[in-house]
């Protein structure tokens, strides 16, 4: 989910709207991050996101976007993240940061992560550097990152991020504004039900719609349970 403040965008994404639409939706507890790029915009972005988590305790957890063309200072910010603020994970949008997956101020970036345990979310869909193939490059030089593929492809590269996750056991792929029940299905029989994650875009996008789209996926009981909680909650569990 997203938290944060762009008037100039006429965005305005508060955490109490996200916890709302967890409430909606009977989720126990989100992810949030920023959408734009630390330091890029807001260079107050960690501490944005850091005051929204504390304001909500237990309710949410927090992610760092980072953009990786800022060399050291963007594994500093990494670090201060995760190590002084508590986040669990990093995120890469290469929309915006131009930054291709397998480049080598990303790759840095990601197994700084690495080392703390801590998951790298990148944006996966339709548009170029945010391909399955471009980022499964990424995947290919850090084996030791857990890489997610959020949106797992999007509307067009999906069956390719269902291949890319079946060559790459360090990818896992993320289910949010994917609009394909079948696929979830498809993907959880190809790579496993543990490598597949519920997610949801939110607030604007919503929770119980992401949720229901996961359901109509007709898993088995002990599958839908891993992908809409207990595979995330491995995850953010492992980060040191």
């Amino acid at each position: 989910m997203h938290v944060d403040h762009l008037p100039a965008l006429g965005w305005s994404l508060e955490a109490a709207e996200c916890v709302r639409r967890l409430d909606e939706a009977g989720i126990e507890k989100g992810v949030v991050m920023t959408i734009v790029d630390a330091p890029e915009v807001n260079p107050h972005a960690l501490e944005l996101i850091a005051d929204a988590v504390a304001a909500f305790p237990g309710r949410l957890e927090a992610f760092a976007r980072i953009h990786p063309w800022y060399g050291d200072e963007a594994v500093a910010l990494l670090e201060r993240a995760i190590v002084e603020l508590g986040f669990k994970g990093l995120k890469l949008h290469p929309v915006t940061t131009i930054a291709h997956p397998a480049e080598d101020d990303t790759l840095r970036l990601i197994r700084a992560a690495a080392a703390h345990g801590a998951p790298t979310l990148f944006h996966c869909g339709d548009e170029p550097l945010t391909t399955p193939l471009a980022i499964a490059r990424a995947a290919e030089a850090c084996a030791e990152a857990t890489i997610v593929l959020g949106h797992m492809g999007g509307y067009f590269h999906v069956d390719e991020a269902i291949a890319v996750a079946e060559r790459h056991p360090n990818l896992l792929l993320e289910t949010s504004a994917m609009p394909y029940p079948a696929k979830i299905r498809e993907a959880v029989e190809r790579v496993g039900a543990e490598r597949v994650l519920y997610a949801s875009d939110g607030p604007a996008c919503s929770p119980r719609i992401e949720v229901e789209k996961v359901r109509l996926a007709g898993l088995d009981p002990a599958a839908e349970r891993l992908v809409l909680g207990e595979n995330a909650a491995r995850l953010l569990e492992a980060v040191r």
